[in-house]
């Protein structure tokens, strides 16, 4: 690039003249030259410095843009949310949340083209900028709110918000309420049909009759307290699930005590009664296993396995809880069944709330579908493992792994006054493949054992 710098002719001659005068009124001749030199110089330095000045700005005003364009982007690097400058309609930068989710290929895109939205399209056309709620823009199902803001004549951001989580969590809460007031509404409408027809008119229904629709009220009724009460032990789990629990207690102990409570004498092994629950100790059979845990909590998810294993498995074989040692500092307690097994499409719906895979077998068995999204819950607080594996055929087995506690930490736990019926020690070496298996790891920062499948040796 030439740039042509003036010559000052009009101050060259006035220079000229004046020296003359000088030289002609008797000044010595040096002093004429270097006030002539002096003069000169006075005229035609700062052009030449206006001159260079000229030439270097277009690329002292591009050395400035790029420093604020990087310090725009080293800023935006640091922000958690996903955020694109752009310049126009091209991105020219995204920093680390938004190449995570967009990928990093969306530099030097035309945004029109890296969204693939139109909804985000118009809102690029926006002369104000504005916010927009988009789904599916990720993945399908996905839901995020982009947001665009102006920062000079030039520059505009993108702020990309992800509300999945919060859009699934509204919806988990509204269909909560909804199965909720469903399980409910079930055994209530019975109770009052049994009741509105014992109350039209008592003389034209026998006494037969009146005791079984009694009894149905009754059950109905036990039922909705259930429910009731599974509701109120989750609530009360979810306010307390980031409390640890801080008891030392004996999970040998723990463990006889809940067995104890399931009478013997229920279940036929040929000629034979046998109980319905045994306790098994493959290894250390008289130690205590501590542990820090909620005392009433873990026997809640003890007996809430039992209960549920009981109401599905064999009715000719008792149900196996299991307690041993296992590896990384946790122990492990397995309820095992040898009922009909769950199919593998059921397994990770297991823990949700109201799942049931037999609705119907469920409902008459008198369950309410939340055990084992308590059981979860507890898990989760006690900062521990669930495993539920299972073989069409051969049943279910369901495994808790909790952290130990320190060997010399008393128990809190009493022993259990109850006489618990305890058959030999005995280990089922036989494992049987299982043909799924589902794992809720509740471990953060520490590598989980891996899921087990079969029974516990």
């Amino acid at each position: 690039m030439t740039n042509k710098i003036r010559r000052p002719w009009a101050g060259m001659t006035l220079a000229t003249v004046v020296l003359a005068s000088l030289g002609a009124a008797g000044m010595p001749a040096p002093m004429v030259v270097l006030t002539g030199l002096a003069w000169l110089a006075s005229l035609w330095i700062p052009r030449m410095g206006a001159g260079e000045s000229a030439v270097r700005t277009p690329t002292a005003r591009t050395d400035h843009e790029a420093l604020a364009r990087a310090a725009m982007c080293a800023a935006l690097e640091q922000v958690g949310l996903a955020i694109v400058l752009m310049r126009g309609h091209r991105i020219i930068a995204a920093n680390a949340a938004a190449r995570a989710e967009f990928g990093a290929h969306i530099v030097g895109q035309d945004a029109r083209v890296a969204l693939r939205h139109p909804d985000a399209v118009k809102l690029l056309y926006l002369a104000d900028g504005g916010s927009v709620t988009i789904r599916g823009l990720s993945s399908s199902g996905s839901l995020w709110q982009l947001t665009r803001q102006r920062i000079d004549e030039r520059y505009w951001t993108i702020e990309l918000r992800d509300r999945s989580a919060e859009a699934d969590i509204g919806r988990a809460h509204t269909d909560f309420v909804a199965n909720a007031s469903h399980e409910l509404r079930t055994p209530l409408s019975a109770i009052i049909g049994y009741v509105e027809t014992l109350a039209e008119d008592p003389g034209r229904v026998d006494a037969d009759t009146t005791a079984r629709f009694l009894g149905i009220v009754l059950r109905e009724a036990r039922r909705m307290q259930s429910l009731v009460a599974d509701l109120m032990s989750l609530s009360q789990l979810e306010a307390e699930k980031h409390d640890v629990p801080t008891d030392h207690i004996d999970l040998a102990l723990l463990a006889a005590r809940v067995v104890g409570e399931f009478p013997p004498g229920m279940v036929s092994t040929g000629q034979s009664s046998g109980p319905r629950v045994v306790l098994l100790r493959p290894d250390e059979p008289n130690s205590p296993i501590g542990a820090i845990g909620d005392t009433k909590q873990l026997e809640q998810m003890l007996r809430n396995l039992i209960d549920n294993a009981l109401k599905y498995g064999d009715s000719a074989r008792p149900v196996e809880v299991s307690l041993a040692r296992g590896k990384r500092g946790m122990a492990m307690i397995t309820v095992r069944d040898h009922g009909t097994g769950i199919a593998p499409d059921h397994l990770p719906h297991l823990t949700r709330r109201f799942y049931r895979t037999d609705p119907g077998r469920s409902r008459a068995a008198g369950g309410t579908g939340l055990g084992l999204a308590i059981v979860k819950h507890i898990v989760e607080r006690h900062r521990g493992k669930l495993d539920i594996s299972s073989t069409l055929g051969e049943g279910t087995q369901v495994t808790i792994h909790l952290p130990f506690s320190s060997p010399a930490a008393p128990p809190a736990s009493k022993p259990a006054s109850k006489s618990v019926s305890q058959p030999g020690e005995r280990v089922d070496q036989t494992a049987a493949p299982a043909n799924a298996t589902l794992t809720n790891e509740i471990l953060p920062g520490a590598k989980a054992p891996k899921a087990i499948a079969g029974p516990v040796s």
